[in-house]
């Protein structure tokens, strides 16, 4: 193993010739997988990894700077991708993986078959003609509650985030994962995330694309998954599933991991 599949901690599961990379959104890791990998390990080739940044990878490689926009993750995306020679591959991001595709794709449109998309969002702060969902004001009391008391935010973002209360499951396994990121490397990603805008890349974004949105989630309202579909560059499509919160393959795996098979397996009509 190269230092760049160690360092992101890679794992290629499963055989098969289709191959399919699962990506992670912020404060989880690869185990947020969990209850889609074993439908797919028999039929396809699954690399799981997780970003860099995650509580599961090694503080000392997180590059402050490398990772203050988008960009830097998707190097990493394209890095990887290179080191285990995947020719083509179908990609599932969820959350901020999906837009890290979405840069990495437009230099490498190759290495992408298609990109499923889930709870995706190109930019989290209204703006005049566009809303995201957060003012700027909430993004400032978020960061300054993630300073303030780290263990305190977490126990109550990890909630609203999934959508359910500190009894379920899905919350404490967030709330784990969260908690295990270093404070301020957490802190530096939510600030690239949630201050990133790359709707002025969508349109060079030519790689099919399935869209696959809960109808409630705190950080990516409904309209958002419209805007994505009328302005990527390439075909697309919506799915809109019966779930609430931003993590739905850990809350409703019972409703998503059918949804994600179906987009895996399916191809957008001409």
């Amino acid at each position: 193993m190269g230092i760049i599949e160690e360092a992101h901690n890679v794992k290629v599961l499963g055989s098969g010739d289709q191959v399919i990379v699962l990506a992670h959104g912020f404060g989880t890791d690869q185990s947020v997988w969990k209850h889609l990998i074993p439908h797919l390990v028999d039929s396809h080739r699954v690399v799981i990894y997780d970003n860099m940044g995650a509580g599961t990878t090694n503080p000392d490689y997180f590059d402050f700077e490398r990772y203050s926009t988008l960009e830097g993750f998707a190097y990493d995306l394209l890095a990887i991708i290179e080191a285990l020679r995947i020719d083509s591959c179908i990609f599932v991001g969820h959350s901020v993986s999906a837009m890290i595709c979405a840069i990495a794709s437009i230099a490498r449109p190759d290495l992408f078959s298609k990109i499923v998309m889930l709870s995706a969002s190109p930019r989290y702060l209204n703006a005049p003609d566009y809303y995201g969902g957060f003012e700027q004001e909430e993004l400032e009391q978020l960061f300054g509650a993630m300073r303030n008391n780290y263990e305190a935010w977490c126990k109550g973002f990890a909630p609203l985030a999934v959508g359910g209360d500190m009894d379920s499951v899905a919350v404490q396994e967030f709330s784990r994962t969260l908690f295990n990121m270093r404070p301020d490397i957490a802190l530096s990603v939510a600030q690239a995330i949630f201050n990133s805008d790359v709707r002025s890349i969508l349109g060079h974004v030519t790689v099919p694309c399935h869209i696959v949105q809960s109808m409630k989630d705190l950080a990516v309202p409904m309209v958002v998954s419209e805007y994505l579909h009328e302005h990527l560059g390439g075909k697309s499509i919506i799915e809109v599933m019966q779930s609430d919160g931003h993590l739905p393959q850990l809350s409703s795996p019972e409703i998503v991991v059918p949804v994600l098979l179906r987009q895996i397996q399916s191809d957008i009509p001409s």
